[in-house]
């Protein structure tokens, strides 16, 4: 079976998947090296396991478990508030690492990446192995973070291949050996492949990635839709997924949530925080000159049950000032008096390009444009001073009762640098390696 050839030539593209370690927790090493091997988590503000060590993993730590669950499983766990903004540097640093080798690489998620490297080995003077290599090197060592890489013909190949050794290993899969690569993997561990298409797969006697990649293609053509027939034709070695250079510029929707500790009965808190989301998620969407033509909000409570309540605005709007009763009355549907709350989060759904958007047949039009200026404003302030500059009345509140302990200040929140103000930080991590 492992002996066919899907490809008769080797390397008809190469593609670099490079993949985090343990992200979060291994930034936290780099920046506190003493951290290094032991048991650690991030997610201290969440109550929840965001990001767990290899260490704690070995010792049964899984992401996602209840603090005190895994505190149970491994007494001597290390937990550590979740850092974003120093992660997200890491993240940007990492990528600027890549795009030494190429222009070509797509930010897939906060600590992943594909870089398309076809045709750069005349010019590095390097096999595409050796670039890869190479790429994994200098971000082990200018970052002091551990990342698996893969390298392969397509993206699905490549995925495959960072997941084949990790931690911190490089895998090689040319055209000629992706069968020997897809023998044994089961076919739930292929990108793109959920629990329903895998249990559809089974029923046909479909268990490995071979056997999926073996389908006959009008077998496949009758059995799933699109994305399937694409992941198979990926899997055999055509590439059908581009790797997407440029900024993610188009959105179906804009999600914020606010997770905070302790938890709270406070409603008119509570209203405040999910008030601030609502305001972070219209300051993304007038970013890409978008506005939202439905809403949905929702509150989880101590015990993570939730509850959510959506509406249709009037026209696409992204100017909080116009839609806050709305964003008020699903609130006041979804709120409890007496029950403990942990969070709140906004989803913008139906997003459409702000330019050209035809009043209603109630707007005042001089008034919208009066709120459109003052937010105008409002943007051009949050350059100069940072976010939330200029805010809601509804969100002052999170300012006078604080936003929430979120455990032990993280290392970047302590540091400043000149020209950093308490709401501004410059687009630099701070590293505090041992040497």
């Amino acid at each position: 079976m492992s002996d066919v050839i899907f490809s008769l030539h080797s390397w008809p593209r190469a593609i670099v998947h490079i993949d985090g370690d343990a992200f979060f927790t291994s930034c936290e090493e780099a920046i506190h090296p003493e951290l290094k091997g032991k048991p650690l988590v991030t997610g201290g503000e969440r109550g929840i396991v965001s990001c767990a060590s290899y260490a704690a993993k070995r010792l049964g730590v899984q992401r996602g478990v209840p603090l005190h669950e895994a505190r149970r499983i491994c007494p001597g766990l290390i937990v550590l508030p979740s850092d974003y903004e120093t992660y997200s540097l890491f993240s940007r640093r990492l990528f600027a690492v890549m795009r030494r080798f190429t222009p070509d690489v797509e930010e897939y998620s906060i600590d992943e990446a594909f870089a398309d490297i076809t045709g750069m080995r005349r010019a590095l003077k390097a096999s595409y192995e050796e670039i890869a290599l190479k790429m994994k090197t200098e971000i082990e060592r200018e970052l002091a973070i551990g990342v698996s890489v893969g390298l392969s013909i397509t993206k699905v190949l490549a995925k495959i291949a960072s997941k084949h050794q990790k931690p911190s290993g490089l895998t090689v899969i040319p055209g000629r050996q992706i069968a020997h690569y897809l023998n044994d993997l089961p076919v739930e561990k292929v990108w793109g492949i959920g629990p329903a298409t895998t249990n559809y797969l089974a029923k046909f006697g479909v268990r490995t990635a071979l056997g999926f990649a073996r389908m006959s293609e009008d077998a496949l053509r009758r059995r799933l839709t699109k994305p399937g027939v694409e992941i198979w034709r990926e899997l055999r070695g055509e590439s059908v997924y581009p790797v997407v250079s440029e900024e993610k510029s188009v959105y179906a929707s804009i999600s914020k949530t606010k997770t905070f500790a302790p938890p709270t009965r406070d409603g008119a808190y509570l209203f405040a925080q999910l008030m601030r989301n609502v305001e972070s998620a219209c300051i993304k969407a007038r970013r890409y000159s978008l506005a939202p033509e439905r809403i949905l909000v929702y509150l989880k409570k101590q015990n993570f049950d939730a509850a959510g309540r959506e509406a249709a605005l009037s026209r696409p709007c992204a100017c909080p000032l116009e839609f806050s009763p709305v964003v008020r009355a699903l609130f006041d549907d979804c709120y409890r008096p007496g029950e403990l709350y942990r969070a709140t989060g906004v989803v913008l759904q139906d997003l459409k390009a702000d330019a050209g958007i035809q009043y209603g047949l109630f707007d005042d039009p001089v008034q919208v444009e009066k709120i459109r200026d003052v937010y105008a404003a409002a943007d051009e302030l949050a350059e100069k001073f940072g976010k939330h500059t200029l805010h809601l009345g509804s969100t002052h509140l999170m300012d006078k009762l604080g936003r929430g302990r979120r455990g032990t200040p993280t290392a970047r929140e302590q540091t400043r640098f000149k020209g950093e103000t308490a709401r501004r930080h410059l687009g630099l991590p701070v590293l505090h390696l041992k040497i």
